[in-house]
């Protein structure tokens, strides 16, 4: 499948999103499969697992790896009815969910739910999604977090408007729903308890998605790596000597090895540690989820550093849009910028790890 995206993620690029060949090719691999429910024939992954699926992924084309990280999204979806979710499974586990949750949309109650109405940004990987989300006002209920509707593609329309430099080929459009009713039964809160009893249900469903998107970020850095000590070795257009023959190539690419693979170790490490505690059947603790916050957003930020530096060091040619850094630094810089990873996350995982309550609405 790798050789097969490196051969086609020009194309995905130039129509802006993974089509759903490919996003059946992904499910071939158990992609998709990896956060549905046994109970409903899924096949669950530990998260360190799929994280390094990720970053495989992400290292080929880091566009692609986005999309792959919704592998891990239908832990949401245990929040739904099991009655819901049977439906969902009806026809197996590869089920791929997309969802564009902002801004969130007020909807008009009916007897049997809600009247939805809008547009939602961000549906990243909706060309090849098999349900597509849209977000809700929550309630006092919900914890200050909002609803999501659950709907079907047909139910959907998508605007592929996506002018970026940064993962292109995401397909991060937007959709529109128009006067569509959905059943109470098919909305949820957005990580909200879940109604299966598995351990992937009981890890923290909003830091997982923090933790896949920063293994984007990860295994984009670590392809630039790569990059860096194969043109080591190869004289430049100027006939100079090769750049690593200098010694302040060979520095910052050890310090950016060194950087790199140090918040990499951590980073599993943490998603390792709380895996064990569901495993076991305990709670997960405030610290713990303070862990997996600030140590997803530490990737996120290292893996962009250490691509700007690998850039700063390899020539006036990155400079060139098509040449492999630059399309590198510009995918890298997305996970950074996303909401689950900003810097917010420092001071509320920080006021946890302190003793404090968080400072940011449903940290936890």
């Amino acid at each position: 499948m790798l050789a097969e995206l490196a051969e086609r993620r020009s194309e995905f690029h130039a129509q802006s999103y993974v089509p759903r060949d490919f996003v059946a090719r992904l499910k071939e691999l158990g992609i998709y499969r990896a956060s549905a429910p046994q109970q409903f024939g899924g096949e669950p992954v530990p998260p360190a697992d799929f994280l390094r699926m990720v970053e495989r992924i992400a290292a080929v084309d880091g566009s692609t790896g986005w999309v792959a990280t919704f592998g891990s999204a239908l832990t949401y979806l245990g929040s739904l009815p099991l009655e819901t979710q049977a439906e969902i499974y009806r026809d197996g586990p590869d089920v791929a969910y997309a969802g564009g949750l902002f801004p969130v949309h007020p909807v008009k109650e009916t007897a049997d739910g809600y009247v939805v109405n809008g547009r939602w940004k961000f549906a990243s990987g909706c060309m090849g999604a098999d349900w597509i989300g849209v977000g809700i006002p929550g309630d006092e209920s919900t914890g200050g977090k909002p609803r999501a509707a659950v709907l079907r593609p047909e139910q959907v329309r998508i605007i592929q408007e996506w002018d970026v430099t940064g993962l292109k080929a995401s397909g991060s459009f937007d959709v529109v729903v128009e006067d569509v009713e959905v059943p109470r039964e098919w909305t949820f809160v957005r990580g909200g308890p879940s109604n299966i009893d598995e351990p992937l249900h009981r890890y923290p469903a909003i830091g997982y998605q923090a933790q896949v998107f920063a293994a984007v970020a990860l295994g984009v850095a670590g392809a630039a790596l790569e990059h860096v000590r194969e043109a080591g070795s190869r004289t430049g257009i100027t006939g100079a000597p090769p750049l690593a023959t200098r010694a302040y190539y060979r520095t910052q690419f050890a310090h950016a090895t060194a950087a790199l693979r140090s918040a990499r170790a951590w980073f599993l490490e943490v998603a390792d540690e709380v895996w064990d505690t569901v495993v076991a059947g305990d709670d997960v603790t405030p610290e713990q989820h303070a862990d997996v916050r600030v140590s997803a957003a530490h990737m996120a930020d290292v893996a962009a550093r250490v691509v700007a530096d690998l850039c700063a060091i390899s020539g006036s040619a990155t400079s060139n849009n098509q040449h492999p850094l630059q399309v590198m630094r510009q995918d890298v810089s997305v996970p950074q910028l996303h909401a689950f990873l900003g810097q917010s996350w420092y001071d509320a995982g920080g006021s946890v790890l302190l003793g404090q309550p968080p400072t940011v609405p449903g940290f936890a």
